[in-house]
Parts: C-alpha cells; sequence; structure tokens
C-alpha cells in the first residue's frame, strides 16, 4: 500500500468516528482472495479480459472518448462525442481492466492503463476538476453542461455521475494493481465536490446517482469523513427541489424520473429510471450501514420489496418503460414492449450485494443469482463484443417496436452498458463468499478456492460444480488447523419450492425432491437459517461437504395481476430461465402452446451455443391454413434454450412466457401457414 494512502489512514482513522457509527454486519469476501477454476464463468471472464475490454478501449479510441481527454488536456478543439457522460466509458473499462489484472495479469495492459490514466490526469483541472465537456472549451460547453459548473447538474449535465464512475474505477485499481496514480486523481477531484457542496454549501441531488456509492469507496479507501458525509448530504438533498409539480403525473415534472420527488426517507417504491434508482438504493444501503441511520435502512428495505413484489421480470430484468427507461408501476411487466436495460440489472447486483451484508438473509443473493445467470449475461453475446443495452422479453413476426433490440450491436452512441459489463464481470469473485466473525457464507456456486483466516486461523476452502446445469456441488474444507466455525451454504430459493422471494412469481406445481447434504459421505441433518444450510462443526484437514440440488424444469406462473402473463408460464431450471428461439423451432415460437401436463426433458448440447442445457417436449403449435380461413393445432417439439443465450444466431422470434392454451390468432405478418398466439 502507498505511503500516501497510508499516511492517510492513520490521519483518517481518528476522525472517522465522527461520521461511521457502524458497518455491514456481514463483509464480502475481496475479489482478490478468490481464485475461480469454474467451466461456466472461467471462459466468460476469460472472454471479457480477451475481447470484451480491449473492444471497449479500442471503441473508445475510435469515437473519440480519448480524444476528448486530450483535448481537455490540450484546452482546443471541439467536444467529439454525443454525451458529456462519455468520460465515464473510459473510466469503467479501466475498472474492468484493473479486476480482470487481479484474475489475468498483463503487463502491457498494465501499460495501457496507465497511459490512459496519464491522459486522464491531464485532463484534470488545477482545482481537481474533470468534466471534458466543458474544460475542453469552457466558453462554450456541452448544451447539457450549462455556462457555469454544476449549473445543470440536478438533471442534464451528469457532472457528479462522471465523478462517481472516476471514483469507483480509482479504488478497484487500486486495489487490483496498489498503483495510486489514478486514485490521486480521484481524490482530488472528491476534495473539490466536498468543498463545494454540503452543509452551509450549494446543494443538489445529483441528477444521476453514483457519485454516492463511489464517495463511499473513497471514504472506505482512507477513511476520510468528509466523503462518507458528503455522501450522505446528497442522499438528503432529494425532495428538496422545489421546481417540480408534485401534482403532475408527469414523471419529469413531479421529479420522480430522478428519484427526486421526496425525501430518501420517505421512499417505499422502486421508481423513476431503473439505473439511477438502483444507484440510488444501494447508495442508501452503503450509508445506513456506514452511519447507523435506521431510517434510511427502514426506506431502502421497503423500496426492496417493492421491486421483487411488483416490478421485476422473471429473467432478472428491472425498468420496464422504454420512455425513460424506468420503472412502471406496480405489475407493470408486459413483454412486447419491455426494455430492462443492462445497467439496470448490473446496478440491480450491486444493490442486492449490499443488502445481503446488511440483513445475511439467502433471499437477496436468489435475486443476484437470477440477474447473473439471466437478464446480466443476456447482455452480451457469446462473441464477446456484441451487446444488448435492453432486454427483450418477446420477439414476434407480428410486431415491431423501435426500442426492441431482436439482435446485439457491438457499440452504441450512449454505449454505458457494454462498459458496465467490462466492470462487472471481472469483478465477479468478490460476489462469491462472505463473512461474519466464524459464519462463513457460499452465496454463488463458483468452482475456485479462497483462503482466509477464521477464528485467526487459516482456512482454504475449494468449490468443485458443473453449475448450473448440474445440482451437485463439492466443498473441500482445509484449516490450518482444527477450528470451529459454521460453514453457511445458501439453498436457492428454487430448490424449496419458492420461485421469487415474493409472491411475483410462483411454480405451477411444488417439487417433491429434496435437498441434500453429506458430510464425508455421510447424509447429515441440517437446519436452515434465513435460506442458509448452518453447518456448524469442528472442522479438520479434507472434510467434505456435497451437496445436491434438484435440478427438475419447473414451471413458473405470474400473479394474476401481472396482466400479460395471464395463463402462461415459464420455463426454469436450476437457476436458469429458458426461452425458444426461432432457430430450434421451424422458423418461429409465438405459436407454441404449452399446456400444464407437458413434461420437458433435458439434456446437455456442448456443441450447441458454447455449451448448454436444452430442454425438449412435444406441445401443440398453431396453424392457418394457406388462405387464412382455419386454424388447427399440430404436435410439434418444443426446444428451448437458456435465454442468457437468445439472438446470437441471427434474428428472429423468441419467446419467454408460453400459453396455457389457444386463446386468440395473430395472422399479420405472419407466413400464410401459420399464426402466432397473442394474448
Amino acid at each position: 500500500m502507498s505511503k500516501l494512502v497510508l499516511t492517510t489512514l492513520a490521519l483518517g482513522l481518528t476522525t472517522a468516528a465522527l461520521a461511521q457509527h457502524t458497518d455491514y454486519p456481514i463483509q464480502a469476501v475481496s475479489f482478490t482472495k478468490v481464485k475461480l477454476t469454474d467451466n461456466f464463468w472461467l471462459p466468460r471472464l476469460k472472454t471479457n479480459t480477451d475481447v470484451t475490454i480491449p473492444a471497449s478501449f479500442q471503441r473508445c479510441e475510435a469515437t473519440n472518448r480519448v480524444k476528448n481527454f486530450e483535448m481537455a488536456a490540450a484546452k482546443q478543439g471541439k467536444f467529439a462525442t454525443t454525451f458529456p457522460f462519455d468520460d465515464t466509458d473510459i473510466y469503467k473499462t479501466i475498472e474492468g481492466a484493473s479486476y480482470s489484472m487481479s484474475l489475468y495479469p498483463d503487463e502491457e495492459l498494465n501499460a495501457y492503463v496507465d497511459a490512459l490514466v496519464a491522459k486522464v490526469a491531464a485532463a484534470q483541472e488545477p482545482d481537481g476538476y474533470l468534466y471534458t465537456a466543458r474544460t475542453i472549451d469552457p466558453a462554450h460547453p456541452h448544451a447539457w453542461a450549462g455556462k457555469e459548473r454544476w449549473e445543470k447538474e440536478r438533471e442534464l449535465s451528469h457532472e457528479l455521475y462522471n465523478s462517481g464512475h472516476l471514483y469507483e474505477a480509482a479504488v478497484a485499481h487500486y486495489q487490483a494493481t496498489g498503483k495510486k496514480n489514478l486514485l490521486n486523481i480521484a481524490l482530488k477531484n472528491a476534495d473539490l465536490v466536498c468543498s463545494v457542496f454540503g452543509p452551509g454549501k450549494r446543494s443538489v441531488a445529483p441528477g444521476h446517482e453514483i457519485v454516492e456509492m463511489g464517495l463511499v469507496k473513497l471514504y472506505r479507501v482512507t477513511g476520510k469523513p468528509e466523503y462518507l458525509n458528503t455522501a450522505k448530504f446528497f442522499l438528503e438533498a432529494r425532495g428538496q427541489y422545489k421546481g417540480y409539480d408534485p401534482k403532475s403525473k408527469d414523471v419529469w415534472k413531479n421529479g420522480s424520473y430522478w428519484q427526486d420527488h421526496e425525501s430518501v426517507y420517505d421512499q417505499r417504491e422502486a421508481i423513476g429510471h431503473a439505473v439511477r434508482a438502483e444507484y440510488l438504493y444501494s447508495a442508501m444501503a452503503d450509508v445506513a450501514a456506514l452511519t447507523g441511520d435506521k431510517r434510511m435502512l427502514a426506506s431502502v428495505d421497503s423500496i426492496w420489496n417493492n421491486m421483487v413484489a411488483k416490478k421485476f421480470y422473471v429473467t432478472g430484468g428491472t425498468g420496464a418503460v422504454p420512455g425513460g427507461e424506468r420503472f412502471g408501476g406496480n405489475y407493470e411487466l408486459p413483454n412486447t414492449t419491455a426494455y430492462n436495460e443492462t445497467c439496470a440489472s448490473v446496478a440491480d447486483i450491486y444493490w442486492n450485494q449490499r443488502m445481503f451484508q446488511l440483513h445475511g438473509d439467502s433471499k437477496y443473493a436468489d435475486i443476484m443469482e437470477k440477474v447473473l445467470y439471466n437478464g446480466l449475461l443476456s447482455g452480451v453475446g457469446l462473441d464477446g463484443k456484441s451487446f444488448f443495452y435492453s432486454n427483450a422479453m418477446q420477439i414476434k413476426n407480428s410486431a415491431s417496436f423501435a426500442q426492441t433490440e431482436p439482435e446485439r450491436a457491438g457499440w452504441f452512441d450512449c454505449s454505458c452498458c457494454p462498459t458496465n459489463l467490462a466492470r462487472l464481470f471481472p469483478s465477479l469473485p468478490g460476489y462469491v463468499y462472505a463473512q461474519k466473525g466464524n459464519n462463513l457464507y457460499v452465496n454463488l456456486f463458483v468452482s475456485g478456492q479462497t483462503d482466509l483466516l477464521i477464528n485467526k486461523k487459516k482456512v482454504q476452502l475449494t468449490q468443485q460444480n458443473n453449475y448450473p446445469w448440474d445440482g451437485g456441488l463439492k466443498f473441500t474444507v482445509n484449516p490450518a488447523a482444527t477450528t470451529d466455525f459454521n460453514l453457511l451454504v445458501r439453498i436457492p430459493g428454487w430448490a424449496r419450492n419458492e420461485a421469487m422471494p415474493s409472491d411475483l412469481y410462483t411454480f405451477a406445481a411444488p417439487s417433491q425432491e429434496k435437498v441434500g447434504i453429506k458430510i464425508n459421505g455421510k447424509p447429515v441433518a441440517y437446519s436452515v437459517q434465513n435460506g442458509y444450510a448452518v453447518l456448524a462443526k469442528k472442522w479438520r484437514k479434507n472434510d467434505v461437504v456435497e451437496v445436491t440440488l434438484p435440478m427438475e424444469v419447473r414451471q413458473v406462473m405470474a400473479n394474476p395481476k401481472v396482466k400479460d402473463d395471464l395463463d402462461k408460464v415459464a420455463l426454469q431450471r436450476g437457476p436458469v430461465i429458458y426461452c425458444a428461439e426461432w432457430k430450434d423451432n421451424a422458423g418461429k415460437t409465438s405459436n407454441l402452446i404449452v399446456p400444464p401436463a407437458t413434461t420437458f426433458a433435458a439434456s446437455y448440447k456442448p456443441d450447441v451455443l458454447n455449451g448448454v442445457m436444452e430442454l425438449t417436449a412435444t406441445v401443440p403449435a398453431v396453424k392457418v391454413d394457406a388462405a387464412n380461413n382455419s386454424i388447427r393445432t399440430e404436435q410439434q417439439t418444443l426446444t428451448a434454450i437458456p435465454y442468457y443465450a437468445w439472438a446470437n444466431r441471427g434474428k428472429g422470434e423468441m419467446t419467454v412466457w408460453f400459453p396455457q392454451r389457444v386463446t386468440d390468432v395473430d395472422i399479420i405478418s405472419q407466413p400464410v401457414t401459420e399464426a402466432v398466439i397473442n394474448k
């Protein structure tokens, strides 16, 4: 650790208590302490390292994002990209590269990142301000920026949003490499922000949240209480602006788009722009944990309950409404127009990790798992360089919507999602385990090894599995010396007949299969506390725990209040949600019916989509005669693939929710011999 940061820590610890009263009861095991060997995730992380991150850097170069920093350093030229937040694509990719270098040391990448950091440093103004959209030509800043610094921060400028991503990248870079070159830039900017905003100073609710999360991370590195205090100040600034019309139903006029319609202490519903919202809720969890603010904790708990009970897609997607990329009303979860921004899934991972650390309940890890294996993973193609901005729930030939993406793209004018994925995936090792005293939590089933201190004794834990295709999990415990501790293994909700930690989704029929646990080959009785099997014993070298999770194909039903899913079912096996894609189903999927008694077979296909478990069943398919005068059903094989893998073989129909019976027929824009179900 650098002398600078050691000094800052030493100075800060004496004053940090002024701001910090407590912390998360449960601490995640750092990404630097977990080495993966996983058959499912490691190849994806390698692709992220070898393809996604280089492609992101290359596209930042090609689209002039890097040039903006060069021009800002020279203080001449014209801002060369579309949005004032384009700076963050560089920060996020640096963050991803930093995590990645912890997994795969790479001197060439390290040198490239250092060169980029030097360009960022050169673009920073002497007082710490860093915002290329203004610095390039202060007399003619970007239209969203305002004539003066911070003037349009509430709604458009994204100055503090840029700062937040800078802070997140700087902390990841410092933790992964030990270098302080980017950290020093972030600290200089944060000191400026803290000098400008606060009690008796300027006040604003940041227009796009994340600066609050970033400030908390800087606080953890330095112990400087101003960072935590300013994060809380920004949270408490919400609901104070008098320029909104509280009577208006327009989300921009009433402030709810920005979560600025009321105090954070009064908010009880997931609302507004989904990414903004979930970054806000993550920061609320941070500040509640670090300051002991029980009112803020009560708010974020209520908001989480609202989201998982009323505003959450079966794939883990959030933000149903395309206009404003935002949450809709309760149970407003349409399929044909679903939005589900990839960035919202990234934010959902951050938020649920924090909620778990606060409460120690497996339901938060269940949500993380659902998002990871479905609505987040779908955001990137198998090639590692094509992306979804939004994640559709249905593609059909008879309906087309501008915001619905039938195929992935290499980049976007607003490319927040590709770079967010670049940073999320290599941080995955930090979500696998967590610790509280002598309790060691296993949250994700990802093969690998970690070395820990439990009761001041070294303990090595090795995890081996073929998840998510196989339910057999193996854990080898190797303490340096015999020691007592509790191994808490998450028993997923889906393995306990719980499709969702709410009544939003349920399984159509209960499973009779039970979770089995053996220690050293012998079945053991175990208790389940907050969704975790608690295995308490005196652990010895080479103790082996085997957990068997039932991997049946389950039919999922939605709450009847979700009108688009009435009389329909989705398919799930383990944590994976499935869809039918045109490629495997005679060119279309919207004509397939799944009656309640349908039985599916599962078989692993190593040569399909880089290896997937396919589901097949014989089902009725609706057909229309050549004259479009009569319909019939014919038996047909339905083949389903994991939702995350769709759209890797060209454009065509895709279905997640299948009608259980014929309700009506849509023949618009269809081949003359077929029709679709349109509920």
